[in-house]
């Protein structure tokens, strides 16, 4: 949660197509699709290995599983969807902050210290120390004069939270497929429901490391294969 935290507070520019490419970052939709499906892999997951133990399971079990799943799913959404509105106004705030600093300022070589404290580790690998001076002198003037908005909930706020439940909820819709077209088969409908999961985990990591420049093949792998391992971490622990 905290890498995706920090993604919310320095906003990368977003693809001009797509309905969800508008109202999410693609890092958070990938984010919650990967987390989405995790979240339904710790209970058939979990389900496989009592199978595994021998222990008696009916009809009822499974439907109680099932609908577990799908709400705790659901409640995942509801969740990330409230922090990332949260977020977004607490974003606005730090961002508030370097104006802030700036009208408290008493020199200008203060003002500018504040101005690369808030730029450095941006700019510094990328320009020269002239080219940063001058940049920050163009802040500096701009802002100068500048007054605080208010920081607020907003539409794209709320919009973003509510998408961020509808991704949760998607993600998981192929794999519960099975759960319900095979219910009365509930051993291949967990069986399928699973090689679905991992399927979009790979997805979901194919897409992570085409957007991010890296190996999309190796990333998908990568992902699909952290996600087995952080699964098998949660269900002894509890889910």
């Amino acid at each position: 949660m905290s890498a995706r935290i920090h993604s919310r507070t320095r906003r990368r520019q977003k693809p001009r197509q797509g309905f969800l490419a508008h109202l999410l970052d693609p890092i958070d939709t990938l984010s919650e699709i990967i987390f989405s499906v995790l979240i339904l892999l710790t209970f058939t997951l979990a389900f496989r290995i009592f199978m595994l133990d021998g222990r008696p399971l009916d009809n009822d079990y499974v439907n109680d599983l099932i609908w577990a799943a799908l709400g705790a799913t659901v409640a995942w959404g509801i969740i990330d969807g409230i922090m990332y509105a949260l977020f977004e106004v607490l974003g606005r705030s730090e961002r508030h902050r370097l104006l802030w600093h700036l009208q408290a300022a008493h020199t200008p070589d203060e003002a500018l210290t504040a101005v690369a404290d808030e730029f450095d580790y941006i700019l510094e690998p990328i320009t020269g120390e002239s080219q940063r001076q001058m940049l920050y002198q163009d802040i500096l003037d701009h802002l100068h004069d500048s007054q605080p908005r208010p920081v607020g909930l907003k539409r794209e706020d709320l919009t973003g939270g509510l998408a961020s439940v509808l991704v949760a909820v998607l993600a998981v819709t192929p794999s519960f497929l099975p759960l319900f077209i095979f219910r009365h088969d509930y051993a291949l409908a967990i069986r399928l429901s699973n090689v679905v999961s991992f399927i979009v985990l790979f997805a979901a990591g194919y897409e992570w490391g085409r957007y991010t420049g890296m190996r999309s093949w190796k990333t998908g792998l990568l992902v699909m294969a952290v996600g087995a391992l952080l699964v098998a971490v949660a269900i002894p622990l509890g889910g």
